[in-house]
Order: structure tokens, then C-alpha cells, then sequence
């Protein structure tokens, strides 16, 4: 058994396959997989090819039709046989949707192809981002418990040496023997992370009693870059999904008003089940934090999905509602295509300019939102500013015989905040 679940693609050209269901529109199929090849991108994939298709639910044999596995196949042998060219053939196939061991068996038989989905595809980024032992053993438990109900499509080639009635036959062995391998490999690796969170919280405590920040947003929103440019600190930031997976802490000073602040793990629609309880750790500077600051891609066409996705996940992850500021982050990159003078057709996010967004359900959350550019630092000492009165005000109120020691914002240079120191 090997350490990592990986997959035996001999290309790096891949298929991407979605589904258009009665509740999606194929503009939003298609902004999904957009989001599909970006991570395929990030594990290292070239998407070359896309197929959709409407049904009124995901087939429980092969997902989709036979004949949109057929048209598939089909595709990927016309690749096969250029001869003339043999970087065109496909490695791989990928599926927006998480599939079952029937769906993943089937499809493999049918296309002859490797098959990922999209939570196997996420793992793999996962695998590929983890750099601590926190990190690799989290992410290692759930490759595991992602793979144990799906043993029985690795060991097909067995299946004709089965025994029947009360026999056992050498095929079952062997998957009973992998299963009881992995078995026990998930419950070493929760006792490792037993340990490592006891380690977490010790250290949690030794922090002191300072007000806790904690950036929290959708994948590639800008947390990092954003986290660098508050406390000059010099984090990884990259223009790919889960650039950051380990939660990163620092001590940043806003005038005279220490605090702490957390980079956390980017999230990310259907994001797996697996990955949200081996994080939970990491995701536990998200439960004892005091602020959180959400940032958002506003150029990005579906922020309010993605908005939507964070907190709902948030709210698995701690049902106590915190105070929030929310950081509208990249408006260097909001785009929007105005509407002509005769068109009557309704305002859509689309055709709206960022002030009329501004006038907008953004409006009533007040002095709770701020607009921003991280990377081009615009309203930086605006967003310093907000966070230093919420977090002064949490301070306060843990500490009511100490707002002596507070002075007016305004005093103090620009250039002297930010001050940090690693955790």
C-alpha cells in the first residue's frame, strides 16, 4: 500500500465532464467548469476538451447517458490514433461531481481511461500543496477515508477467482486484507492528529489573551497577499487554488494595538466532506477567533455564489455568529459592460458599474464592508483603520479598565503600522 492515493495518468490532456441538472443554467455549468480546469491547471492538467450534458439527475451506473459516454470514447480514440502527434492522446478524464466506486468502476471499463473526480482532484492539490507534517497527516486521513469505500474498483482484476456460498476466494481476501490495511492506517493518522491538536491548543494558549483575527474567503480570493501587505510580512501567494494550506499566524501591530492574525485554508464550492474533518484543527483558529475578515473576489462573475459558500461553511464550522468585515479585494480587476441607452432589459451584476454595486444589498452592511485592491494596496489605510476600531472594541470590552492606553488613529504614521512577528 503506498503512502498517497495516486492516479496512473499517462498524459497530462484531460476531459472535463459536467451535468446540467433542471437546477443549473449552462452559463453556470460552464463558470463551474471553468473553476474544474483551474484546478486541473493547479495539479499540473491541461484540459483540452469539455462535455456537458442535461439530465434530470446524475445516472447511478455511469453518471451520464451511454451515449454521451460513447461520443466521450469516441473522442478520445480519434486523439489516439493521430499518429503524428502523441502529446494529443488524453491521460485522463474528470467529473465535476463526486462519483461512487459503480460510477468510477464502469466509467474506467467503458472509456479505458483513468477517471478523477472532483473530490479525488482536490485531494491531489491538497497532496501536492501540504508542506508541515500537520498538513501532510491531515491530508493523508483524507485520501484514506476517500479511497476505503472505494477499494473494490482496484482489485476488478480478481473478481473471476471469488469463491461462492461459504468459500472466500482469493480476490476477497485481498480486498479484506487492503481494507483492514487502511483501516488502521486512518486510525493511526487520527491519533497523530490527537496529538498534533493537543500541541495546537497549547500553543493557541501561550499566545496570551490578544483580540484574534482570522482571514477567511474562497479559494484565490487574495487572503495571502492581503495577510503580507497588513503585517509586511513576505506569506506564499500564488495565482492558484489552495496556494495556502497551512494556517499561518502573526502578531500585527495597528498603531499601538497589538493583535493576531490568521491566514486560513481558502474554501471552495463542494468542497469534500473529507477534507472539512481533517482540517477541523486547522479550521479551529476559525472557531476561537474574535474577527473575521471575509474576503471576496469582487471581479470574479460569481461572488455572491462564492460568498454564500463561505458562510455556509463557516457556519459548520462554528454555528457562533462573530463579528465580520467584509473585504471586497482585486476591484484593479472589476469589469462590467455597461448597458446601451435603449436596452430595457433589466440591471443584472453583469452591466453594473462598482458604484452602482456599492448602492446596492452592500449598502445596508454599512461601515461592515470595505473595497480594496491588495495587490495594487488601494484603501489599505482605510481597511487598517476599520480593523483598528473593531478590534480596539473587542479589546475594550475584554479588557474595560485598559482603553487608557489607546490614543487617537489618526496620530500615528501609515508607514509605522503593520508591525508583526511570527507565531
Amino acid at each position: 500500500m503506498k503512502d498517497f492515493i495516486t492516479t496512473d495518468i499517462t498524459s497530462e490532456n484531460a476531459i472535463l465532464v459536467g451535468l446540467i441538472t433542471p437546477n443549473d443554467s449552462e452559463e453556470q455549468i460552464e463558470e463551474y467548469l471553468d473553476e474544474l480546469e483551474f484546478l486541473a491547471e493547479t495539479a499540473q492538467i491541461t484540459p483540452v476538451h469539455r462535455v456537458t450534458q442535461r439530465l434530470p439527475m446524475a445516472n447511478s451506473v455511469t453518471f451520464v447517458g451511454s451515449g454521451k459516454l460513447d461520443e466521450i470514447r469516441d473522442y478520445i480514440q480519434a486523439r489516439e490514433e493521430d499518429e503524428e502527434n502523441d502529446e494529443n492522446k488524453i491521460g485522463v478524464v474528470i467529473f465535476d461531481d463526486e462519483l461512487s466506486a459503480r460510477q468510477i468502476r464502469n466509467i474506467e471499463k467503458h472509456l479505458n481511461v483513468p477517471i478523477l473526480d472532483r473530490t479525488s482532484l482536490i485531494l491531489e492539490i491538497f497532496a501536492m500543496r501540504a508542506q508541515t507534517a500537520h498538513a501532510k497527516t491531515q491530508v493523508e486521513l483524507a485520501q484514506y477515508e476517500y479511497l476505503l469505500p472505494r477499494l473494490t474498483r482496484l482489485w476488478t482484476h480478481l473478481d473471476r477467482q471469488r469463491g461462492g456460498g461459504f468459500m472466500r476466494g482469493p480476490g476477497e481476501t485481498q480486498l479484506e486484507t487492503d481494507r483492514r490495511i487502511i483501516t488502521d492506517k486512518i486510525s493511526l493518522l487520527k491519533k497523530e492528529l490527537v496529538s498534533i491538536d493537543k500541541q495546537k491548543v497549547v500553543q493557541r494558549k501561550n499566545r496570551g489573551q490578544m483580540v484574534r483575527v482570522a482571514l477567511v474567503g474562497y479559494t484565490n480570493v487574495g487572503k495571502s497577499t492581503l495577510m503580507n501587505v497588513l503585517s509586511k510580512s513576505d506569506i506564499f501567494a500564488e495565482d492558484k487554488l489552495f496556494a495556502t494550506l497551512d494556517t499561518t499566524v502573526r502578531k500585527v501591530v495597528v498603531g499601538n494595538l497589538p493583535f493576531l492574525m490568521t491566514d486560513t485554508v481558502g474554501f471552495i464550492r463542494k468542497l469534500p466532506t473529507h477534507l472539512v474533518e481533517s482540517f477541523k484543527s486547522t479550521l479551529d483558529e476559525v472557531r476561537e477567533a474574535d474577527l473575521l475578515i471575509h474576503v471576496v473576489d469582487i471581479s470574479h462573475p460569481r461572488f455572491e455564489e462564492q460568498i454564500e459558500i463561505v458562510e455556509r461553511t463557516l457556519f459548520e464550522i462554528d454555528k457562533e455568529q462573530k463579528p465580520t468585515i467584509i473585504v471586497f479585494n482585486k476591484i484593479d480587476a472589476f469589469t462590467y459592460t455597461p448597458k446601451e441607452e435603449d436596452d430595457l432589459t433589466p440591471q443584472t451584476k453583469q452591466n453594473a458599474s462598482l458604484e452602482e454595486l456599492k448602492k446596492s444589498w452592500m449598502s445596508k452592511l454599512k461601515e461592515d464592508c470595505i473595497f480594496i485592491s491588495a495587490k495594487e494596496k488601494e484603501n489599505i489605510d482605510e481597511l487598517k483603520k476599520l480593523i483598528y476600531e473593531k478590534v480596539k472594541d473587542i479589546h475594550i470590552t475584554r479588557f474595560p479598565y485598559n482603553d487608557f492606553l489607546f490614543h487617537d488613529y489618526e496620530g500615528y504614521d501609515p508607514e509605522d503600522y503593520g508591525q508583526t512577528e511570527d507565531l
